[in-house]
Formats: C-alpha cells, sequence, structure tokens
C-alpha cells in the first residue's frame, strides 16, 4: 500500500465525520508524527509503499479517530504557545485561548520575571506552569492539581523541556492551609455547567477528563469561589489574579471576586469574541 492509497481512504472512511481539510491536516500530522515527512515531503513520497506494520498503525489511527477521539490524544501530543507538550485522558487538551491568557500574564508583569512567585491551580498538562517558566527563566512556579494521571503528565513535560516546576497534588476545594504567598495566581478550572454538554463534540463528552470541565449548574462558581478566598489570603499585596471562564457568566464571577475583595477587575474577550478571561488585583 502507498502513501496515496492510505491518504484516500482518510478520506473516503471519514468524510461523514469531518471536513476534507481536517481529514487531510489528519494524515499530514500522523504522517509527520510516525514517518518523519514534513507537509511537502509527504506530497513527495505519496506513491512510496510502506510496511504492514506501518499500514497497521495508520489503520489504528484511522479507527481512533472513526471514534471522533482527538487526534492530540492518539498522536500523544500537541502544540502549545510554541512547547510540544504530552498529553493522556488524565489531562485536557490545552486551547488557543489558554495561550491568550498565558500572553496576558506575561504582558502583564515588568522584568525581572524571574524572581515572582507564581502557582497555577489545576495545572493538567502543566501547559501554562511550564511556558512561563520558560519565558521567564524561572524556578518559583509552583502547580497544584488533585489528579495523579496528570501530574504525571505535567511532570514528564517539564522535564522533556529541562524546566524546573514545583508540582503538588492539592484540591483547591479542600482548603488547604498553607504558608506561602505568591505574586501572581492563575486558574483554568472547571467551567462548563452540565447544562452545556448538549452543545459539545463528542471528542470533547467522550475522551477528556469531565472532572477537569464540568459543574453543576446549581453552583457553577464553586472552583472561582474557592480559588478567590485562598488567592485574597496568599497573594502578595497588589498581587494579581488571572483566571479563564465561562463565556456566559463573566458578570457573576466578577461580582463574586469584588465581593471577595479584589479589584481593579478586568475582562478580556479571546481571538473569537468571547468572554473568556479575568485579570484582577488583590485590595491592598
Amino acid at each position: 500500500m502507498t502513501l496515496r492509497e492510505l491518504k484516500n481512504t482518510f478520506l473516503t472512511e471519514l468524510e461523514k465525520v469531518y471536513p476534507i481539510e481536517e481529514i487531510n491536516q489528519f494524515f499530514f500530522m500522523i504522517t509527520e508524527k510516525e514517518m518523519g515527512y514534513s507537509k511537502a515531503m509527504t506530497f513527495l513520497h505519496l506513491d512510496e509503499s510502506i510496511s504492514m506494520g506501518e499500514s497497521m498503525m495508520y489503520h489504528n489511527c484511522l479507527n481512533r479517530l472513526k471514534k471522533s477521539e482527538p487526534i492530540q490524544y492518539i498522536l500523544g501530543e500537541t502544540e502549545f504557545c510554541e512547547l510540544s507538550f504530552e498529553v493522556d485522558q488524565h489531562t485536557l487538551i490545552p486551547r488557543p485561548e489558554t495561550e491568550e491568557l498565558v500572553q496576558w500574564i506575561d504582558n502583564s508583569v515588568t522584568p525581572p520575571k524571574s524572581n515572582l512567585e507564581v502557582l497555577d491551580i489545576g495545572t493538567g498538562s502543566g501547559c501554562i506552569a511550564i511556558t512561563l517558566a520558560s519565558k521567564w527563566l524561572s524556578k518559583n512556579i509552583t502547580a497544584w492539581d488533585v489528579s495523579k494521571g496528570a501530574l504525571t503528565m505535567a511532570k514528564r513535560n517539564a522535564m522533556n523541556h529541562g524546566i524546573a516546576v514545583t508540582f503538588e497534588k492539592v484540591d483547591i476545594l479542600s482548603n488547604p492551609k498553607q504558608e506561602k504567598q505568591w505574586d501572581i495566581i492563575v486558574s483554568n478550572p472547571p467551567y462548563v455547567r452540565n447544562s452545556e454538554k448538549k452543545h459539545m463534540f463528542p471528542n470533547v463528552l467522550q475522551f477528556e477528563p469531565k472532572s477537569a470541565l464540568f459543574v453543576t449548574d446549581e453552583d457553577p462558581l464553586l472552583f472561582y469561589r474557592h480559588i478567590a478566598g485562598f488567592s485574597h489570603k496568599h497573594l502578595n499585596p497588589a498581587g494579581w489574579l488571572f483566571l479563564e471562564i465561562n463565556e456566559y457568566l463573566s458578570d457573576e464571577v466578577i461580582k463574586l471576586l469584588k465581593k471577595e475583595g479584589f479589584k481593579d477587575c478586568e475582562l478580556r474577550k479571546d481571538v473569537f469574541g468571547k468572554n473568556r478571561m479575568i485579570r484582577c488585583r488583590k485590595s491592598e
């Protein structure tokens, strides 16, 4: 079998599930990961015959795509802020809007950034903490998660990049006792209400960790309430709190933050025009 025949098989068997452009992208991504060919090189090698083992690998990927499994889990990696991160079903797949949050944090502080004490609550793959540590050449970043599987993946990502981040298994809902103070606390907590599931794609609902995504309709601000309360106690004077939020709950989150003693609450839209992140300062 040739790569051209495989590519046609992907198009034929996935056309009812994905747009053609996305199918082509999947094929090129798999070929780059498994064969080492760039997109341009793939075109040059389309009539190249592949081995039985390579054919089986492609068909395994094809079968997983048919079940709506995210390509990032199939490949075991994704890109975030120009860094490669390993991901699996213990971790959310990093989103472009979270890249925007990281950029906002980076733009909000002045050098020397390496001295800043930063806490990332609910780190998942470690993408926020590791990216900031990489950008700032910092060894003062701590990252928490309640999931052992997520922490294992985050530690591996930090090691892959030669980055020193302090990872700890901490549940923010348990009201953790801490002596330390931070200059910046950031979190992308669960914020999708259960009632919003009907609007989501199968690749998210069936494969990404539900504990990192969903909250009840009865208490959708659960994590924000705990994060805000903790942050007000453990941020240094004039410290920053950065949050990724549900686009439909921005007013409610800002009201909560003000009630918890935060000021200068600034709401920012993501590249898609959705209310997606908030920055605020601890009141003096």
